[in-house]
């Protein structure tokens, strides 16, 4: 049963529905779901590198992020590898991160010096 409540002429589920929707998927019983970690989910590397930059940007800075574009980006695998480049004689290091394509989990980030 859902309890929903009208705001700004928006329906609204609220938080007690949210927590049953994450106990339900977090005990794994069956429902429907987009997400069957057989199809990938993250197709395209456009999409990839919006989820790559909403995380890098916050861990990092955007302006560190963006500066080391453009990015390599590689579907290996069904993991996406994407990772920043420098100009050629500069010093520093770039961010690496891989995104799981079947499911949008980050397996790793990690940035050189």
């Amino acid at each position: 049963t859902i309890n929903s409540c009208a705001q700004n002429n928006r329906l609204v589920l609220g938080e007690k529905y949210a927590k049953e929707e994450l106990d339900a998927v977090l005990a794994k019983k069956p429902g429907h779901n987009v997400v069957d970690n057989k199809e990938l989910i993250v197709k395209e590397s456009k999409t990839a590198i919006k989820i790559a930059e909403a995380i890098l940007f916050d861990i990092y800075g955007k302006e560190n992020i963006e500066r080391q574009k453009p990015y390599e980006e590689y579907l290996i695998k069904n993991y996406w590898v994407i990772s920043g480049t420098l100009p050629e004689g500069s010093l520093g290091g770039t961010f690496l991160i891989i995104i799981d394509a079947k499911n949008a989990q980050v397996l790793k980030i990690t940035h050189g010096k």
